[in-house]
């Protein structure tokens, strides 16, 4: 199954894509604009982390393709899902740098979140950005209704300096009161 938005689709990772996800876990803007702690990445290891996907996980990650070119330009995820509770932690990445600015990013956010309460039945979804990454902050707050729930300071560290931890979230009553109100599906 994939998942469709306007422009874009959802698809399970396949071992074509692990030249492209290695080249951009290898790149130094898209690290430095994600939390974590990342080290080079072989072929080798990149390999083995998408061997070790399976669609019965907690754990479901997705590229993101062109639907009209099918050209893949990022990847996205919903992990840490926990059903009980109904929540799961989300991810974002623009790996094509062309692609960047041209509302594909918020389009990707809101077909996972559409996937998430629609079809999943989440009640929330979580993600954490490092402070100085403004243009995820834009995408998640400023495009697709997100709200800041809090920080952790001094939480990352990068080039010699201290960064904070911003939280952000969503719950499944302001994801429909914001597509109600900005009819997001509707528009074509």
């Amino acid at each position: 199954m994939n998942i469709f938005g306007k422009r874009i689709k959802l698809r399970a990772i396949e071992e074509k894509d692990c030249s492209l996800m290695q080249t951009w876990a290898n790149d130094p803007y898209i690290q430095r604009m994600l939390g974590g702690w990342h080290f080079p990445v072989s072929s080798q290891d990149q390999n083995k982390w998408i061997a070790s996907l399976n669609c019965n996980s907690l754990n479901q990650r997705f590229i993101i393709e062109l639907i009209e070119t099918k050209k893949i330009i990022g990847y996205s995820n919903l992990v840490s899902i926990d059903w009980k509770n109904r929540n799961a932690f989300t991810g974002l990445l623009i790996g094509d740098s062309n692609y960047r600015n041209q509302g594909l990013g918020s389009e990707s956010v809101m077909t996972l979140m559409k996937y998430a309460f629609d079809e999943l039945g989440m009640h929330n979804l979580d993600t954490d950005i490092i402070e100085y990454n403004s243009p995820s902050l834009k995408t998640y707050v400023d495009k697709c209704g997100w709200t800041i729930q809090g920080t952790k300071k001094n939480w990352y560290f990068r080039n010699g300096k201290r960064w904070n931890k911003v939280f952000l979230g969503i719950n499944y009553e302001e994801y429909k009161n914001l597509i109600k109100i900005n009819k997001y599906w509707d528009k074509e």
